[in-house]
Order: C-alpha cells, then sequence, then structure tokens
C-alpha cells in the first residue's frame, strides 16, 4: 500500500512538472510591467506568471501565521479577563 502511494505521489508530480513545462514553453512571448511609475525589465509572461504565484505562496502562508498569532492571542487575553472578573466577584 505504501508503495501504492509513493507511485501515485510520483505520477502527480511528474504531471504537475509537465503542465509547468507545457505553460513555460508556450508563453515565451515578453512582457514589461509598469508598476506607479516603475517599469520591470522585459520578461517571458511565463517568467512573471511563476514568479508571482511563488510570491503568493509565500505570502499567504505568513498572512495565515499572523493572523493564528493575534487570534490566540486575543483567546488568551479573554481567558485572562474572565478569570479576573470571576477573582473580582
Amino acid at each position: 500500500m505504501r508503495n501504492l502511494k509513493r507511485v501515485v505521489l510520483a505520477l502527480v508530480v511528474l504531471a504537475v512538472a509537465a503542465v509547468v513545462l507545457l505553460f513555460v514553453l508556450e508563453n515565451q512571448q515578453s512582457v514589461a510591467l509598469v508598476l506607479f511609475g516603475w517599469a520591470a525589465p522585459a520578461l517571458p509572461l511565463s517568467v512573471v506568471i511563476l514568479v508571482v504565484l511563488l510570491a503568493g505562496l509565500l505570502v499567504g502562508p505568513l498572512i495565515g501565521a499572523y493572523l493564528w498569532i493575534r487570534g490566540n492571542r486575543r483567546a488568551r487575553r479573554s481567558v485572562r479577563q474572565g478569570v479576573d472578573r470571576a477573582a473580582a466577584d
């Protein structure tokens, strides 16, 4: 069973790699992006999209971790306030 899972995982990874390779090969036209007057160098469209994807994959978990930590702090604060109120009563 474990070997079957490894084979299926390997096939999925190969399929994703093939799709990415096809995407890169099909999108070779150069694009130049301009944002607030700053012009990026002309790069192939596939490179621009893959860089944006990787940036999103990094930023998403960071925002999630920040929100999770903030939620934990609020929960601890509300528990402390509940304990303080109970002690005052």
